[in-house]
């Protein structure tokens, strides 16, 4: 029997767990249409960003002091020499032209900061036939008498201010370094979060030492950054009802398995689709089939959360006691490389 990969993300049945993450892969309905033809079940739209609709255009180039990092796709716009290419009404025509171009689901995507404009433009985005809406609440707090009660709270007020302006699906991208990552998972989830993705990356800058001016630095994910979605979709699955979607490190059919066994709903793709081609998507697809196959599952959905912490044999793997057990190994490797070396030397 082929093995069923359907899944459900934010109320939509989605033909697999592979959905692309916001980018500029999605920036043309000919890309669009390619993300589709390759296997995508769903497509998150490039984003529209909170200073598009507050001041009609965003400048290229460098950044200096004071002024906000910015998120992977943002850098990826302002490498471009003509800067972005959506104003508002053209980001809802985009979403009017997917939605007739393809047959997956569309979710659109609003990166901002603060409450305003922005969060009412969701109901438009909603209006222009969007399935659903990602929230990439994209800040690092500076100011030091800023406390993390208050971050925290600003997240809960966005997204509170964007359900009431629409009756639509809403996913909430985050970072992962709140002071309880589980408390905020919980509070996002009682204030309505359709889904959460796990995680968003930041961006350091770099400096040019000939002009003196900090620069953005793009930096497509490695497999190392699997290990954050990882560990909190592990512990979050079960204790939320939001969905929860996987996002970085992911590059390889074993990614997408080890995602969805802590419980991942979807598995976001950007990075790899960058470095490999859309037609990557196929790939995934094959080797996420076989694996099932070969390991006896007839679906993603008995799969997901089976290796959750509420499910794992050893729950302590998402736990301090784990890393003790890590840092114990890691001793051991060292000792044993320097005995190894010891022998070679004839020591």
């Amino acid at each position: 029997m082929t093995a069923d990969l359907t899944t459900n993300y934010l109320g939509l049945n989605l033909r697999t767990p592979l959905v692309p993450s916001a980018s500029p892969l999605s920036q043309s309905i000919d890309r669009v249409r390619r993300l589709e033809d390759a296997g995508a079940s769903a497509v998150v739209l490039c984003s529209l960003f909170e200073e598009q609709l507050r001041n009609g255009t965003v400048e290229t180039g460098g950044y200096g002091p004071g002024e906000k990092q910015c998120d992977a796709e943002s850098l990826m716009e302002f490498s471009r020499p003509d800067g972005f290419r959506f104003g508002p009404e053209d980001y809802l025509n985009h979403i009017r032209r997917s939605k007739d171009a393809v047959s997956v689901p569309i979710i659109a995507s609003l990166n901002g900061v603060t409450i305003g404009g922005w969060t009412q433009f969701a109901r438009e985005i909603q209006q222009a036939g969007a399935d659903a809406l990602e929230c990439n609440i994209y800040s690092i707090p500076t100011d030091p008498q800023l406390s993390s009660a208050q971050v925290e709270q600003s997240y809960i007020d966005i997204l509170q201010a964007v359900k009431s302006a629409t009756s639509f699906p809403v996913a909430v991208k985050l970072f992962p370094y709140f002071s309880n990552m589980a408390s905020m998972a919980r509070r996002l989830d009682e204030a309505g979060a359709t889904g959460l993705v796990l995680f968003n990356r930041f961006y350091q800058p770099d400096l040019d030492l000939e002009t003196m001016v900090s620069k953005p630095r793009v930096l497509l994910s490695t497999a190392q950054a699997l290990s954050l979605p990882l560990t909190w979709i592990g512990i979050l699955y079960g204790r939320v009802r939001a969905g929860l979607a996987a996002s970085s490190g992911i590059d390889k059919p074993e990614d997408v398995v080890k995602l969805l066994l802590v419980g991942a709903s979807v598995t976001m793709l950007c990075s790899t689709l960058i470095r490999n081609g859309v037609n990557h998507l196929h790939y995934l697809e094959l080797g996420l089939r076989e694996w099932m196959e070969q390991h006896n599952f007839q679906s993603v959905r008995e799969m997901q959360g089976s290796m959750s912490q509420l499910r794992c044999p050893d729950p302590t793997a998402f736990e301090r006691s784990q890393y003790l057990r890590a840092v114990k190994g890691f001793q051991h490797v060292m000792v044993t490389g320097r005995e190894a070396w010891r022998i070679l030397a004839g020591e």
